[in-house]
């Protein structure tokens, strides 16, 4: 595949996925549709270091948008900065590929340490509070059924308030993880076709080129 093709396709692949990963993590912050969680700080601490916005999405965002742009720019010419502007894509791709792993990484410990909520700590001799019914602050597990919340769906009414927080965590944290790895996986392919695009310059325009016979 040509090297301008690559990033006519790389590029807009990243804006769109760039894009969902700043709505997934925006409603990350607003549990149900409401906002008083947010005013009242009562958010997971995942969601609320934002990753999915200024990682897997406003840096991938910016990175795609040049891509996009050299990948239009260059059609059908092979003397226009390419090699500068395919190097320049690389290193700015490296940038898109840190976002984006930063994004996976933490997107991954929200979805296992389980949500911010009220539960029912009676048991351990408190009423009704805002913790982390899954994981305590300690890292000690709070409920015997923890480590297997994410496949008990039977445990997630333990989180009394925001109502459904629990597989609204599960949803929004699963499409940030699978949306950064797409992300991280393109970055690379842009890369390493940034890298060939800087050594070989862009193919197209080079097939067809009039001659001193024609």
């Amino acid at each position: 595949m040509c090297v301008g093709r690559c990033s006519r396709i790389v590029g807009p692949c990243l804006l769109v996925l760039g894009t969902l990963s700043v709505i997934a993590n925006i409603l990350l912050l607003f549990p149900g549709g409401a906002w008083k969680y947010l005013a009242d700080g009562h958010i997971t601490k995942q969601a609320k270091v934002m990753p999915g916005i200024w990682g897997g999405g406003i840096t991938v965002l910016l990175v795609a948008t040049h891509i996009t742009a050299v990948g239009w720019r260059c059609a059908g010419c092979s003397d226009c900065g390419t090699r500068r502007n395919a190097f320049l894509s690389a290193v700015l791709s490296k940038l898109a590929l840190l976002g984006s792993t930063v994004c996976f990484i933490l997107s991954g410990v929200g979805l296992t340490n389980g949500p911010l909520c009220l539960y029912n700590a009676s048991e351990h001799g408190r009423g009704p509070t805002w913790g982390y019914p899954f994981l305590d602050t300690g890292g000690e597990v709070v409920l015997a059924s923890a480590d297997y919340f994410l496949y008990k769906p039977d445990t997630w009414d333990t989180c009394l308030e925001p109502v459904g927080i629990v597989a609204w965590n599960v949803t929004f944290f699963s499409l940030l993880l699978f949306v950064s790895a797409a992300e991280m996986v393109l970055a690379s392919i842009q890369i390493l076709n940034g890298c060939v695009g800087c050594l070989c310059g862009f193919c197209e325009g080079k097939q067809g080129r009039p001659t001193l016979l024609d």
